[in-house]
């Protein structure tokens, strides 16, 4: 069996694993023999709930936008606008979502996104709050989506986001429901 390489403006990446799949794109863990990466393919495929424009120009400001609201987010390094490819930093760690499913939340994490929150809010913008989007690196949150839009109250972690941060009835059939995959 051959490694997939996956390249970026000419530069090869070996694939380790795929990490998962969203809305615009798959992620991927991948190599350069030296240090780990996350390359992020763009996708075409259809989302029934979500409209997108130029998903890579979105990658693009998206980081651009929370860098500069202070977000704790990977490096963009580089961007392939002919393949729709990104490469960020990798940030090793466990997402909240396994954080929650093994029952290891610390208030901590909690403290940290409310400060994300004020940081946000504040620029009148949102994140996807979805606790696969949120890694813990050393006891530090990092929120490793680029995804941002503008504020809607509807959207906010108070009234979404903290649904999924905890066992409720809502993470509960997540788990249920994509058990296959988890």
């Amino acid at each position: 069996m051959s490694e997939q390489i996956l390249d970026i403006n000419g530069k090869p990446y070996f694939v380790i694993k795929l990490l998962g799949k969203g809305k615009s794109g798959y992620s991927y863990l991948v190599t350069d023999h030296k240090n780990q990466y996350v390359l992020k393919q763009i996708h075409h495929e259809p989302c029934d709930y979500y409209q997108f424009g130029d998903k890579l120009e979105s990658e693009r400001n998206d980081y651009n936008r929370l860098k500069m609201i202070g977000i704790p987010i990977p490096k963009l390094l580089d961007i392939d606008n002919i393949q729709e490819r990104i490469l960020k930093e990798y940030i090793e760690g466990e997402t909240i979502f396994h954080l929650v499913l093994s029952e290891q939340m610390k208030p901590t994490y909690f403290e940290q996104v409310k400060t994300m929150c004020a940081l946000l809010y504040s620029a009148n913008t949102n994140i996807d709050y979805f606790p696969t989007n949120f890694v813990v690196q050393n006891d530090q949150l990092y929120y490793i989506d680029f995804e941002c839009n503008h504020y809607m109250e509807e959207w906010n972690f108070e009234n979404w986001g903290i649904k999924y941060w905890s066992k409720t009835p809502e993470f509960l059939d997540y788990v249920k429901q994509h058990q296959n995959s988890i």
